[in-house]
């Protein structure tokens, strides 16, 4: 049975074990214990899937509640893919922010899915991975 709620104290331990089960894992510093606390206790809605008590899904996220909801990390269970699991989590994230613009960043391997889902394509964004890349 799945069951999908809000769990703002989740453990290291459990986000660690669900990026590695995941693809997202690839992208995470799973082997920065550390940095991982750090984005769980930044993140201010995280939303978990879970079958059975065990830990299958989570979306991470940051928001302000009333105008923009960032979507950081969207990891489901290699195992449990292809069920939905991913599009109920997006809403359920979207449910708890609901007059907020959700926003995210796709994984490349990811690109294909999310308009699938009904989400559109944003083609003026753009990132700075490091401050000394930044031009005056």
């Amino acid at each position: 049975m799945l069951t999908y709620q809000i769990e703002n104290n989740l453990s290291v331990a459990e986000f660690q074990a669900v990026l590695l089960a995941s693809t997202l894992g690839e992208r995470r510093p799973i082997d920065q214990p550390e940095r991982l606390q750090k984005m769980l206790e930044h993140a201010n809605l995280i939303v978990t899937a879970r079958a059975d008590g065990k830990l299958v899904g989570i979306s991470r996220a940051l928001t302000d509640f009333a105008f923009c909801t960032y979507l950081s990390d969207l990891a489901v269970d290699e195992e449990y893919q292809h069920q939905g699991i991913g599009t109920e989590l997006i809403r359920q994230t979207k449910l708890a922010s609901p007059e907020a613009k959700l926003i995210l960043l796709s994984a490349p391997k990811a690109t294909g899915y999310y308009p699938k889902i009904g989400m559109t394509r944003h083609e003026h964004c753009y990132f700075l991975d490091r401050e000394g890349d930044l031009k005056p």
